[in-house]
């Protein structure tokens, strides 16, 4: 048997902020129970599927922190119980509903609903016992995927303003990692993609003076960390391809701001995205791996414009009936308002599903076909993408993904592979200085930093300045007492810094909710630190202020093992 051409990796990251205790709907709980049902669940059939079949997915799963969190918490478990009971109580409903005033076609889809949800449901509590992290772990420890970790809350890691922040999202990430999955973890989604490498660092609040910082592959070195994944353009520069532009109108009014000033770099021709290489920055000896995305096989999905999700026979995500929430229409065309959605029609859908898997998979051997009679090298297609596109946005998607991935086991010339195992038999190519940037549009930071979120950004940074400082001056063997308030002060600086709520507030799509989570874990922080500093100021604590933080650690009691010494 011949070698194959190269390898390919679907990359899928799934992520959402701490919501348990903070909300339900329209924001808050129901984001999550909407993605385990619409997409986790899905997601763990397709791949026990395949695996029954004998074909290895070989998927690179990315879980972070936070969402392993929330996943494997009992209140997460019973609410999706609800949760998928209601979906299916009110399928029937609107059965009954369409029955009665003549809709037909529109009852059937309810009754596919109906028994699309019992399934789910079925998958949740028998094949899964509500496990879904130890389902996925299972995954990983007989070989058919690798699941890779994230910064613990998703902080978007080039802007903290410390390098101790940076540590600490990176080091409760690996040991949450090894909590829930009993082994430390090869490879970290870093968010929204995002590096910085070494260099004097300024405030983007001005006012202090530049200082050195490490490049974001330092700390990954120091954590044991392999290998990271970026967007091909920090690599090799070119134009940057934001993952978000095409799902978001805000988004498109913010990035006019920007568009005038956005001069993409050259590109280098001699670098090339399916091949493995090194960062490193200049002065340190600290080199880690990464992967960059490929641009090509990644529009198919993205593009608003003609991407395979915005096919006018696949369900349709915004339109939706009531009560229950279900989707009777299809996307129709790029240009139909809501009042224009036609009725879905699922036997229409097989057909085009099967051309897009069969296009996709000619691009990706097409693609890796070129890069070896170019280089002489079997490289690896990084296929990243947010895994809540997959089922939640795009219906159909998942059953996409199975489709690829079968046609690709079956393909002598390519071969499925998890970004790991790609790792370990890849020579780096050398060591590469990366530009600073992510995956959104523009390649560089203003989803995350414009005149609509700044505010958010002082926060943080007294925050972490506050939290440091508190660190110092607490004994390393602190009472007990005293190290209860730092663990739970630890949690709601790491929940301040996620890089959820500056996304939500750009985008407008949970502006409020979004803002409203920043000052409460702002003020939430501040009690603690205040309480901190009577403490070890020998000042008594009122037994309100004991009760408050009794209340914190029953809501966010993420990460049990939390340690205030990462700040050090």
């Amino acid at each position: 048997m011949k070698k194959p051409y190269g390898y390919f990796s679907f990359v899928l990251h799934s992520h959402l902020p701490y919501v348990l205790a903070h909300g339900g709907w329209p924001h808050g709980t129901d984001w999550l129970f909407e993605a385990a049902a619409e997409t986790y669940l899905p997601l763990l059939n397709l791949l026990f599927d395949l695996k029954e079949t004998g074909i290895a997915p070989k998927l690179t799963l990315g879980i972070t922190p936070v969402l392993a969190e929330q996943l494997a918490d009992d209140r997460f478990k019973g609410g999706l119980a609800d949760y998928l009971e209601m979906k299916i109580k009110s399928a029937q409903e609107n059965k009954k509903e369409f029955e009665s005033v003549g809709q037909p076609h529109r009852a059937a889809l309810a009754g596919m609903w109906k028994d699309h949800f019992e399934g789910l449901r079925s998958s949740f509590n028998d094949r899964y016992h509500r496990d879904l992290v130890g389902a996925f772990r299972e995954l990983q420890d007989d070989g058919t995927i690798g699941i890779i970790t994230s910064a613990a809350t998703h902080g978007y890691l080039p802007l903290l303003e410390t390098d101790q922040s940076v540590q600490a999202q990176i080091k409760c990430g690996v040991a949450s990692y090894e909590k829930h999955f009993g082994r430390r973890p090869q490879g970290i989604w870093l968010p929204e993609c995002a590096y910085r490498p070494s260099y004097q660092w300024a405030s983007p609040l001005g006012g202090e003076k530049p200082y050195l910082r490490k490049g974001i592959e330092e700390v990954l070195a120091d954590e044991g960390i392999l290998y990271f994944i970026v967007d091909s353009h920090l690599l090799k520069g070119g134009r940057a391809i934001g993952a978000y532009l095409d799902r978001f109108e805000a988004l498109k009014v913010l990035w006019q701001r920007f568009a005038e000033s956005y001069q993409p770099r050259e590109e280098d021709k001699e670098k090339f995205s399916c091949s493995v290489y090194l960062a490193g920055s200049e002065g340190s000896p600290k080199t880690t791996a990464f992967f960059a995305r490929d641009e090509k096989t990644g529009l198919q999905v993205w593009s608003g414009e003609w991407g395979y999700p915005g096919d006018g026979w696949y369900l349709d995500f915004h339109k939706k009936h009531f009560p229950g929430g279900h989707r009777y229409w299809r996307v129709t065309s790029a240009k139909a308002d809501l009042a224009d959605k036609h009725e879905y029609d699922p036997a229409k859908v097989d057909e085009i599903l099967g051309n897009q898997v069969h296009h996709f998979v000619e691009l990706v051997k097409e693609t890796l076909k070129s890069h070896f009679e170019r280089t002489g090298e079997a490289g690896v297609i990084c296929a990243p993408y947010d895994t809540e596109l997959f089922g939640h946005w795009w219906f159909e998607g998942p059953r996409w993904i199975a489709g690829v991935l079968k046609r690709i086991a079956q393909d002598p010339e390519i071969e499925l592979t998890t970004l790991g195992e790609h790792l370990g038999r890849a020579q780096p190519r050398g060591v590469v200085s990366l530009s600073e940037g992510s995956w959104g549009e523009g390649g560089f930071h203003y989803i995350w930093f414009n005149d609509w979120n700044r505010w958010t950004w002082r926060h943080i940074y007294d925050a972490e300045k506050r939290m440091i400082g508190l660190v110092k001056s607490s004994p390393r063997t602190a009472d007990g007492k005293l190290y209860r308030i730092l663990k739970q002060l630890a949690r709601e600086l790491l929940l301040l810094e996620s890089s959820d709520w500056q996304f939500l507030i750009s985008t407008w799509s949970a502006r409020d909710y979004a803002e409203g989570r920043v000052v409460l874990h702002t003020e939430n922080f501040n009690r603690l630190a205040e309480m901190a500093e009577k403490f070890l100021g020998g000042k008594e604590i009122g037994d309100g202020d004991w009760a408050f933080l009794d209340t914190l650690e029953r809501n966010d009691c993420l990460f049990p093992n939390v340690d205030p010494s990462w700040w050090l």
